[in-house]
């Protein structure tokens, strides 16, 4: 009996303690001299985590290319009707939760796509998810439909990709991890090839909404509150069971001797990561790099304990994507500026060093 009690103690405390879990982006330390997140720092991170998204999503609100000074936004919180107010109210506002939204979507998924691969460099779209999203969502705009359509369309899409590849990388009663990669990005080759196909062949008043879409656009952002409400389950659903994540970042075969239902967690991250992804795309196109770099900048600041990843990762996304979006409407006003472009300015080079630092693990 007490031998039992003891294994199942050490079982918690590795569960708990993800000390040996993968230090994604960063040389692997040796076992056990990874330095433990101390609590004043895990306070002080969520604090300035919780003041940038305010702070990003005021900003958002009040800037833009009409100027409003600090009378009109009074004005506006006052009143029910006039400039101001619908200007902050109905669009802006709305535009921002929504990026605010689709960031931490994102980030979320690509946080569970790189336990789920075992691969510091996953991002969402490498599942094809996106692909999927973009010919449902271009070949609905080829056939004139627009507005709810549209995300009907890129929705439906981007799950049809996901139980492809789902279904293709099923093998002998189980998801390998590198048979999912590669699945993923057969799937995604194929879906641009085929978007590649859509363009060359839509009409010129057609093409440049297209275009935008595929690189992130929120001009007609209006419903946030779904969003939200799927990023935000998505970390409370994800909390319970960071203790499995940790195991499974450890490796599959410790995951199971230590007890986590590994087959059902990966199903379960899959399939909520891929969810996170589509709702993502559809509401605000295609922005690429989020789910890759964020995830890296947590575990700088905080470790690799999931516990922690989670939340801070959903703050951190959709703060860069709000202010990634402000950027993309204020810098060249009256034009806007692709989302997915300044994200991926960011997201390139970041890659790039995450490929050279582990290019021992890639051989």
């Amino acid at each position: 009996m007490e031998h039992d009690c003891s294994i199942q103690r050490k079982q918690r405390i590795a569960a708990d303690t993800p000390r040996n879990a993968p230090d994604f982006g960063r040389r692997r330390r040796p076992a056990g001299n990874l330095s433990a997140v101390t609590a004043s720092r895990i306070y002080i991170t969520y604090a300035a985590l919780v003041v940038a998204a305010v702070a990003a999503l005021a900003l958002s609100t009040v800037t833009g290319s009409v100027a409003l000074d600090a009378r009109d936004i009074w004005a506006a919180l006052s009143a029910d009707n006039g400039l101001a107010h619908d200007l902050i109210f109905e669009l802006r506002l709305p535009r921002a939760l929504t990026a605010f939204g689709a960031g931490s979507a994102l980030a979320v998924a690509g946080v569970l796509m790189q336990v789920l691969l075992r691969n510091p460099l996953a991002d969402p779209f490498v599942m094809g998810v996106s692909g999927g999203a973009a010919v449902a969502a271009l070949g609905a705009i080829l056939l004139g439909l627009g507005g709810l359509a549209v995300d009907i369309s890129a929705m439906a899409g981007a799950l049809a990709a996901t139980f492809l590849v789902f279904a293709l990388a099923h093998d002998q009663g189980s998801w390998a991890p590198i048979r999912l990669l590669l699945t993923g990005i057969v799937i995604a080759s194929g879906t641009g090839a085929i978007v590649t196909m859509m363009l060359a062949l839509s009409e010129e008043k057609q093409l440049r909404g297209m275009l935008f879409w595929l690189i992130g656009d929120l001009s007609s952002a209006s419903r946030p509150g779904a969003l939200l409400a799927i990023a935000a389950a998505a970390v409370a659903a994800g909390l319970p069971l960071a203790r499995h994540l940790n195991l499974l970042a450890r490796g599959e075969l410790q995951a199971r001797a230590l007890g986590a239902p590994v087959d059902a967690l990966k199903i379960a991250i899959f399939l909520a990561s891929s969810l996170l992804t589509a709702a993502a795309v559809t509401s605000a196109g295609t922005i690429g790099f989020v789910g890759l770099v964020t995830p890296h900048l947590v575990r700088l600041m905080l470790g690799a304990d999931h516990r922690h990843v989670l939340p801070a990762a959903a703050l951190l996304g959709g703060t860069l994507v709000t202010v990634a979006d402000l950027c993309a409407r204020s810098l060249f006003a009256p034009r806007q500026l692709p989302v997915g472009a300044l994200t991926a300015l960011i997201g390139v080079p970041l890659f790039l060093i995450l490929i050279r630092r582990n290019a021992a693990a890639l051989r």
